[in-house]
């Protein structure tokens, strides 16, 4: 129930059921995806590269398949799910907080004729509304960092997994030695005390009972994707400007810059997480 949301929780969803926000990420990330990307070349379009992240992590996976039944918590658009429902016939359900996103996604899955294989629900990952074991595969993509709760997320998404499970996620983050404080202006920006590090994950999953299966460092690409939605948001600027307003636009840009100068002096950290339940 929304009113059971914790005020970051609920700041989440506001930001990413508002109209500038909906607009600036259907538009610059390409329409269906709203996660990092994975380079070939800096200049390379934003899709291409997002949705070589999404073909990565499922290459780690043991148990996708016609059978798998996979979890997708903080789903945005569905765009990872219609792509594993495509290439795996697996049925995915979509979790995600905002009201918008998941109307594009109904809709897109609808349009893409995968509507018999993906499904999508409102809610909360700190808060899953499944019964346990009913999946596979937890899957997420850059949307734990929103949680002011991680151990909670992690708890939630071992509960409803059946044993033998995969966990799979990517996550931007602060990295393992990250000075105190310097972060103060991008927590400000996503209304956050904190971030998870590579260490933090690692430790509340075999704290919870997983198995480490793959940890990867991404963080390059992490400065490479910003800097990449930071030189479209320029170069189509007077374009977006017809959509988004200036105001958004302008912030937008700071923070862009923010998260790339936090990568650059080593302040952050981009992984790929692959755990599995005992």
């Amino acid at each position: 129930m929304t009113h059971d949301y914790t005020e970051a929780v609920r700041i989440t969803r506001d930001y990413y059921n508002s109209d500038d926000a909906h607009r600036f990420y259907a538009t610059v990330w390409g329409g269906e995806d709203l996660h990092l990307g994975i380079y070939e070349a800096d200049d390379e379009p934003i899709f291409d590269a997002s949705r070589r992240t999404v073909q990565h992590m499922a290459s780690l996976s043991q148990l996708l398949g016609e059978s798998a039944r996979v979890l997708d918590i903080g789903a945005g658009f569905g765009g990872t799910a219609r792509h594993l429902a495509h290439r795996f016939g697996c049925h995915v359900t979509c979790l995600n907080l905002s009201e918008v996103e998941n109307d594009r996604d109904r809709r897109l899955t609808a349009e893409q004729g995968l509507d018999h294989l993906v499904t999508v629900h409102q809610g909360s990952f700190q808060a899953l509304p499944f019964e346990d074991g009913s999946f596979d595969i937890v899957w997420s993509q850059d949307a734990i960092l929103h949680s002011d709760d991680r151990c909670a997320v992690l708890a939630e998404a071992r509960r409803v997994l059946r044993s033998g499970g995969e966990l799979i996620f990517s996550d931007p983050m602060q990295a393992d030695d990250c000075p105190d404080g310097v972060l103060a202006p991008i927590l400000e920006r996503i209304h956050l005390q904190s971030l998870g590090s590579p260490s933090f994950y690692r430790q509340t999953a075999s704290e919870l009972g997983f198995i480490e299966v793959h940890v990867e460092d991404q963080t390059p690409n992490l400065i490479r994707h910003y800097s990449r939605v930071l030189e479209e948001t320029t170069r189509r600027e007077d374009e977006l400007r017809g959509v988004i307003s200036a105001e958004y636009l302008a912030r937008m840009k700071q923070g862009l810059t923010r998260w790339i100068e936090g990568g650059q002096n080593g302040w952050l950290a981009w992984g790929i997480f692959c755990f599995r339940k005992d």
